[in-house]
């Protein structure tokens, strides 16, 4: 009988943003989310497994795990392409205006 080995990656300082896409996608591309923990930005010693009541100043960690790292790998791709276009189009929003005056 040939048994499956769980492979994991984890992502740390997941954006409470967008945590719910990543959830989703998670789960579409078939993966697991073995554990999510709020971490203290201040204090080390402070990790919670549940979303505190004010989440600022914590980090949300996300350990996932798949039966194959090709999954694992795509979902890493996927989560850095829409962090990286986040990033972009929050930089789009601080150009300044040049208006054209004749």
């Amino acid at each position: 009988m040939a048994k499956f080995q769980e492979r994991y990656i984890e992502f740390k300082n997941v954006d409470k943003d967008i945590i719910d896409w990543f959830e989703d996608t998670v789960e579409e591309t078939n993966c697991r989310v073995e554990k999510k923990e709020w971490k203290s930005k201040y204090n080390s010693y402070v990790t919670y497994d549940y979303e505190p009541f004010c989440s600022d100043g914590f980090e949300i960690n996300v350990l996932v795990s798949s039966v194959d790292m090709s999954y694992l790998n795509f979902l890493k791709y996927l989560y850095n392409e829409k962090v990286n276009t986040i990033e972009f189009l929050n930089n789009c929003m601080k150009i300044p205006v040049m208006r054209n005056y004749i």
